[in-house]
């Protein structure tokens, strides 16, 4: 099983929605290529075809991730306790700079052009954030040493 936020999850379930809207449109060129007649020489079948294959490799692995997603229930949870979903804004100690990061699930892919970080609860810092208190200071034990955060506040 793997954890994610319902929100995740729902992201994962508009992705697949997309999947097979473009599966449908790559299976609708494979007929109409088809329909030219001699499939030995038709780039447009060929490369509809090889598209209509990524897409069910896409859609199976993402199928497998929704299927062994654990969606976590933060309903109930302190006002100011780290958890999986959450958006945090850290102090970093070493330096006095301060950054966004979001603890996320195993299955979610990060997000490109993001201002916030994505960070796996599974990673170091992941397990040093999860649990933690707004105020509190975390250590998290890096590849390059070991690093020291406030944790400013929850954003969400």
């Amino acid at each position: 099983m793997q954890m994610m936020s319902a929100q995740e999850k729902a992201a994962l379930e508009l992705k697949r929605e997309d999947l097979y809207k473009r599966q449908l449109d790559a299976q609708d060129r494979i007929r109409k290529a088809a329909a030219l007649g001699d499939l030995s020489e038709n780039a447009e079948y060929h490369y509809a075809k090889e598209e209509n294959r990524s897409i069910q490799h896409e859609i199976a692995a993402l199928e497998a991730k929704i299927r062994n997603a654990s969606v976590v229930n933060t309903d109930n949870l302190p006002n100011d306790l780290v958890f999986l979903g959450h958006t945090v804004k850290l102090l970093d100690l070493d330096d006095d700079s301060e950054q966004l990061v979001r603890l996320v699930g195993e299955a979610v892919p990060p997000e490109s052009g993001s201002e916030v970080l994505p960070v796996s609860i599974n990673s170091p810092m992941g397990d040093a954030l999860m649990k933690a208190h707004v105020g509190d200071t975390v250590k998290v034990n890096a590849p390059r040493g070991t690093m020291e955060f406030k944790i400013l506040e929850i954003v969400r």
